[in-house]
């Protein structure tokens, strides 16, 4: 099979790896792809976003299968576009990508079909939200934009001060662009957070193992939200009890309910959730891999992934075992220095090696380029260095041994991921 990977992050390296490992591929393109994919796959200059270039790579390309991984080409339409010229495409459609493209969409669903989640307010008028804090005079308190806004369009208010700002940043200064001409207001909850990816076909709803992210820059989850520091897998609250809890409460009813609003979702669905003194609760829904947890999740991943895509595309999804290895897997970011803020690009990497540095360990690219030989970076998370083995301790043990043979130039990791309560 001729297989195009769309996108350029760790995620689609953690994939391309994957797809690489099954008989079936026999030639795999990505776009617009990275230094490290480079090195695994051939590397297609077309824009994320640009649907016309893809459909007509593919058709002169004869590809078998596009996977569409990330968040904003799946939101406008990017697998409508593969599907109505006759490439099999797995991902969500647009009407089913909207259950992460609108936060207002995806809260109203939870409400309607009795899926456990925060208390929520939606506004379309900053005085009102306003007001709406100020009255209810609780915090912390959860701003989110309505719209996808690179994973960062949500702003935990510690004080009533900041609720105010956040809303006026969101919808007065347009910090996201149109993704905050809606907002949702909701309460904050507390207890471990668990990341579940799983496979559906519309349905029937497979979950994949799960995993833990370390969203905060620095250790002791101190600094600003980013988009994952590091990830462990399995997460260590996640319980087979709860695991069913998930299926009868979150997991079966969200596929259940899609199908009833007509808006059937193939793909990978992501479950945010956090488990609370009341039961475990959504605080989100992605419409495909998480970024770094498909690093931790991918690697335990025993089942032939073509299969799979094969199996939810032809909605049969039933009819096969997905197997995952045994043990654990940790996933360490190595990020430019500054990041989540400014940072420099254009730094020189030492130490890459294509083996994953030590025994085990296997390094995803993130944000990087490859010229003349050697590899730069270029993006705020740069690397994720992975680790399987038999236990978690051991997989972070590797993990940072392989750490410790990179370097660039204000290079700056979490030394406690996995660690955290």
């Amino acid at each position: 099979m001729n297989i195009l990977m769309i996108g350029s992050g760790g995620r689609e390296h953690a994939l391309v790896k994957k797809l690489l490992e099954s008989p079936k591929c026999t030639k795999l393109y990505c776009a617009p792809g990275n230094g490290g994919i480079s090195r695994d796959a051939e590397i297609i200059d077309i824009n994320v976003m640009d649907k016309h270039g893809m459909v007509e790579f593919a058709k002169k390309n004869s590809i078998d299968l596009a996977f569409v991984a990330p968040d904003d080409p799946l939101a406008d339409g990017m697998v409508d576009a593969f599907e109505d010229a006759g490439i099999r495409a797995f991902g969500p459609n647009a009407k089913a990508a909207v259950i992460e493209a609108s936060k207002v969409f995806s809260k109203n669903l939870m409400k309607k079909y009795n899926i456990p989640t925060a208390k929520y307010e939606v506004f379309d008028n900053a005085e009102k939200a306003i007001q709406y804090v100020k009255a209810e005079n609780t915090t912390p308190v959860v701003v989110k934009a309505d719209g996808l806004a690179l994973g960062k369009g949500v702003i935990i208010a510690q004080t009533i001060d900041e609720a105010v700002a956040a809303i006026k940043s969101i919808m007065e200064d347009k910090k996201f662009g149109d993704s905050g001409n809606n907002i949702v207001i909701e309460e904050f909850l507390t207890g471990p957070e668990v990341s579940v990816l799983a496979f559906t076909d519309g349905k029937c709803v497979k979950p994949m193992v799960s995993s833990k992210d370390h969203k905060r820059a620095y250790d002791n989850d101190e600094g600003l939200n980013t988009g994952g520091m590091g990830t462990i897998s399995p997460n260590p609250y996640y319980t087979d009890e709860i695991a069913q809890v998930c299926m009868d409460t979150i997991f079966k009813p969200t596929i259940d309910a899609m199908n009833k609003e007509g808006r059937p979702f193939k793909g990978c669905l992501y479950f945010g959730l956090m488990l609370t003194p009341n039961g475990p609760k959504v605080i989100e829904y992605n419409a495909r891999f998480g970024d770094p947890e498909a690093q931790v999740v991918l690697p335990r991943l025993k089942t032939d992934l073509v299969d799979i895509c094969e199996a939810v595309i032809d909605e049969k999804l039933s009819d096969i075992d997905i197997e995952w290895y045994d043990g654990a897997a940790a996933c360490v970011v190595m990020a430019s220095g500054g990041y989540p803020l400014a940072y420099k690009k254009g730094i020189e990497i030492f130490g890459l090696d294509d083996n994953g540095q030590i025994d085990g360990a296997v390094v995803y690219h993130a944000g990087t380029k490859y010229e003349d030989g050697k590899f730069y970076t270029n993006g705020g998370r740069v690397l994720g260095v992975t680790a399987r083995a038999g236990s978690l301790d051991e997989a972070l043990q590797k993990a940072y041994a392989a750490v410790d043979k990179i370097r660039f130039d204000g290079a700056h990791f979490r030394k406690d991921i996995g660690k955290t309560k």
